[in-house]
Order: C-alpha cells, then structure tokens, then sequence
C-alpha cells in the first residue's frame, strides 16, 4: 500500500512539472534554447587546449620573474635549444633567421627619404641638425680613432698580442675604438641632443632571450616515437615547436627610459599577405650547422627586471670578429647576409628581453611596437640597422595566421677610413659614414608610456609581498635559472651496451630492473618542482606542533 502511494505521488509531481514547463515555454516564446558549445576531444584538440591555457596561466603570473620561471616549470633539465649566438652564422642562413624571428629585410632610406617619410606622417619633430654639428665631431671621432690605434700598439708591445688569433685581436682593437668614438660623440652632441646626458652605456652587456618557433619538420626520433603511438602516429609528420636560445655579448649598448618612434605604422605591420612571402625554413636547423644544447629558458637584456628606469635599447654595437673564419668560398654575397642574419637575431633578442621585462614573452604578445637601432662593425667597415619589433608570436600554427611581421632595414658595410699611416693619421676618412652614425645617436627617444600601458600583463613587484620569505625564494629561483648552471645531478644516461643488450636485444632478461628506461620513467617530463624540499632544523622552526613544517615552503607559480 505504501508502495503503491508513493507511486502516485511521483505521478502527480512529474505532472505538475511539465505543466508548469509547458505554462514557462508558453509564457517566454522568444526564449532561444542555450546549448554548450561542442567541444573537439580529439589527441591533437586537447592538447592545443593544454598549450592555450597555460599560456594564459603565464599572462596571469603577477611579477616578471614568476612568469620566467612559469616558462621554465616543464622541463627540469631545461629544455633542448637551438643555439643562436653572435659568434656562429652558417652558409646561407638568412632565410632560417627570417624565419625564426618573422622579420622583413628591407634597405635603409637616405636621409631625404626619410626626412619626407616623417613630413609626410607628420613626425617630424623639432630638433637640431646634425650637419651644423657635424665639423665638430668629425674632428673628435679622427683623433678618437688616432688615439685607439695608438693604445692598441701600445698594448700590442706589452702583451705580446701579435701570438693570439686574428679574431681575439680584431676583438680587441674594435672594443677600443667603439668605446673611444661613443666617448667622442657623447662629448660633441649631448649639449645640443639633451636625451644624451640621460642614457646608460652597457659594456660587453649579457644579452639573452628564448622563444619558441613554429613550422618546422619534426627530427626523426619525435617522428618515430609518434608512429609507434596509436592516437599520435597520424600527426607523425606535423610539423612541431623548436626553442630558440639566443646568447651574446655586443662591445657596447645605450640604453633609454623612452622609446624610439616606430618608423612602420601599425597598417603596414598587420600585413598577412607580406607574412606569407616571409622565407620558410622547415627543415631541422642542424642541417645548416647549427648547433643545439639543454638549458633553462633565460631572458636577460643586460640589467635585471628592477631598479632601473631606462630599460629601452637605443644602441648596440655588434662584433663581426668571426667574418674572418669564414671560408672565402662562401662569396662576397653570403657575407652580406651573414651581416644581416647577425642585425636580424641580435636586434630581435635584445627586445624580446626588454619585452620579457614589460610582462611580454614568446606566448603573451605585445601590445605596442618596440624599436632599436643596431651597428656591426670590425672599426673600419661600419654597417647601420634599424629594427622594428612588432610580434612576438612564432609559435605553432602562428607561422601561417599571424598577420603580423617584424621590420628590419640596414645598409652595406660603408668604410668609416682606409687605415692609419705610420705616422698614426687618419688616411682617407669617409663622411657619409659618420653621418649615418651622428644620426643614430641624434635619433631621440620621444615615446613614453603609463606604467599600465607599458607593463599591461604585469600586476605587481616582488618586493611588494609581503613575505620575506617568498620574495627570497623567487629572486634566488630566478636568478639560479638565469645563471645556466647545471643541475647537482647530471641528466640520466643511457649507456651503450644497455642500448645494444637492454632495449635493442632483450638478452639481460634475468637482470633486475633498476634504471629509468626500465622502469618507464622519462627524465625529461620532470618538472621545474620535482625536487627535495630543504630541511629545517627544529631549532628554528616556527611554533608549530613538532611534527609539522619540518621542510622549507616553495612558492612556485
């Protein structure tokens, strides 16, 4: 009877509700039906979900060293890396760093043009001619470079450096000379150029910076691991991520509070179809010459995140020193490129780390462009760049649907004298040179932004926790990535004959399994955290229960 009561109610109250259901959809005919949205829940779907949203965990991380160690969190050992660095450029690798870096190569305008260019954009601003300034400098820059070679020859008879390679010594000489001549210009133009008097001069800085790079064919173990996968062997062949470590040392770089006017506007940079005609390079980069190495993911710009106000580049002065060790098969016109390669990559890392510092990284693109201005030189034959950052989005399908590029325009090595006599004077100096290097150093800074525009993905400052304890532990987490020591414990390692007798021929059978490879595990899907935490004696333990927080807290993010 009980039964058959609570049958009827269960009746009764299903009624009731579709008639209250039928009565609501009657009422609000307008209504349109909400449905979620169907998700894809294929391998490859989920995964560029996973990606997505840890580039968005990235752009939330509050400071800019948090973020630099957000990126390092995957990969304990740091991550493989292709090598970039100021002192290697392979045969014909132009088209690889055009790819690389998403940049447009274009020539460097006269001074006319650019004169209308800014007339025409209404740019133009009020400043003083670099020609009526310019007897004067020509007159400090000659006896600069008198005085350098000098002082070389001096320490030259002192040194006994004529035993060392040509490279070290033409090092050394341009060192002289590019330190000599900034001394020169800064003394003849910071009265009549003010922004002079406010730069801070870097030497031998540490430039740096990681991004990663889509459109490249996979190597042939990521191709074979994948085919013997059931739900990857299909995207065997897709073409994948490469990290890119970019690691150099410019003779010289000038730094400003203010930004450079961008010389491209922001119609001309959202270019898709000129993004198409951009080189591609998707064979594996070791195929050129490049090298590749394991590291931690670094962005460093020459200063650290805080405590400096000029944190925008004016100036770096490049080293050509390794054009000598190039072999002279290659041509007069791959050193041409070479020189271009190296304006390109060295000018692009150099603001992705001044970006990385504004709470922008190789997965969190800009919000406004960022401009530099780069010089190559051995001393004698002066080559001029302008470089205008504008993405920095490279990654994955980025290659194809991202509109926008990068710009960069330069001119072919212009000699700045012939030599210098035995009598220790300038032979032959060359004018046109020197105005192209007056201009670089007139070209003032003008763009200064709000805090909230200029670091938008940036919410706070360490030094703004509240505890001592936290704001220690990510300086030193920080700063020990940055530094690219190795780890206590080296990389796991399979031997040769566990190669051959282990996994190639199972013919240890009998044998205990004890290493990684035979326990499944892969050393490098060990994350940034995975690690022992640091004991703390009793003595100094806060006054909690014996028991508990015997082991110092992280603050990983």
């Amino acid at each position: 009877m009980l039964k058959l009561n609570r049958v009827r109610h269960l009746r009764t109250t299903y009624k009731r509700c579709l008639s209250g259901q039928s009565q609501l959809q009657l009422n609000s005919t307008d209504a349109e039906p909400a449905y979620p949205e169907i998700q894809d829940l294929s391998f490859k779907a989920r995964k560029q979900k996973d990606a997505a949203n840890w580039h968005e965990e990235i752009r939330q991380v509050p400071t800019v060293e948090e973020k630099m160690i957000k990126i390092n969190m995957p990969r304990y050992y740091g991550f493989k890396v292709v090598d970039f660095n100021d002192s290697k450029i392979p045969y014909n690798a132009l088209p690889l760093t055009q790819h690389y870096t998403r940049t447009v190569l274009e020539d460097l305008p006269s001074e006319t043009d650019k004169k209308a260019q800014a007339k025409d954009s209404e740019q133009e601003q009020e400043q003083p001619s670099v020609d009526g300034l310019f007897k004067a400098a020509r007159g400090d820059v000659i006896d600069a470079l008198e005085f350098a070679h000098d002082y070389y020859k001096h320490l030259e008879k002192q040194h006994n450096s004529a035993e060392s390679n040509p490279v070290e010594r033409e090092r050394i000489l341009t060192q002289i000379i590019v330190e000599q001549l900034n001394r020169a210009l800064l003394q003849s133009l910071s009265e009549e150029y003010k922004h002079l008097d406010e730069l801070d001069v870097d030497y031998n800085p540490r430039h740096e910076a990681f991004w990663a790079v889509g459109g490249v064919d996979p190597p042939k173990n990521v191709q074979k691991s994948k085919k013997g996968r059931e739900w990857q062997k299909d995207m065997a062949n897709e073409s994948v991520d490469r990290m890119v470590q970019y690691t150099g040392a410019p003779y010289l770089a000038l730094r400003h509070r203010k930004q450079l006017t961008p010389w491209k506007t922001e119609a001309e940079s959202e270019n898709l179809e000129l993004s198409k005609q951009l080189p591609r390079f998707k064979h594996d980069p070791r195929t050129l010459g490049y090298s590749t190495k394991h590291q931690h993911a670094t962005n460093v710009p020459g200063y650290w995140p805080k405590g400096n106000e000029n944190n925008f580049g004016l100036l770096s002065f490049q080293s050509r020193a390794h054009l000598q060790i190039r072999p002279k098969s290659f041509g007069e016109q791959d050193q041409l490129e070479a020189l271009h390669s190296l304006a390109i990559k060295s000018s692009y890392a150099w603001l992705l780390a001044q970006a990385n510092y504004n709470g922008f990284n190789t997965y969190n693109e800009l919000t406004y462009p960022m401009n530099t201005q780069t010089v190559i030189t051995n001393g004698r034959e002066w080559s001029f760049y302008e470089y205008q950052l504008n993405t920095l989005l490279l990654h994955g399908t980025n290659v194809a649907e991202n509109p926008r590029v990068n710009f960069c325009r330069g001119t072919k090595p212009l000699p700045l004298y012939a030599e210098i006599s035995a009598s220790g004077k300038c032979v032959d100096f060359n004018d046109n040179a020197l105005r192209h290097l007056l201009n670089f150093y007139a070209n003032a800074p003008s763009i200064q932004r709000s805090i909230g525009e200029q670091q938008p993905y940036v919410a706070s400052d360490v030094s703004a926790y509240e505890n001592a304890e936290q704001r220690d532990f990510i300086n030193k987490t920080f700063k020990y990535l940055a530094s690219n020591r190795p780890r206590h414990l080296e990389l796991p390692e399979i031997y040769l004959w566990e190669k051959l007798y282990k996994i190639d021929n199972n013919n240890r059978a009998m044998e205990a399994k004890r290493r990684f490879f035979e326990l499944d595990i892969n050393p490098w899907q060990r994350t940034l955290d995975t690690h022992d935490k640091e004991y703390v004696p009793r003595a100094v333990r806060p006054d909690v229960p014996k028991n508990k927080n015997r082991f110092k807290k992280t603050y990983y993010p």
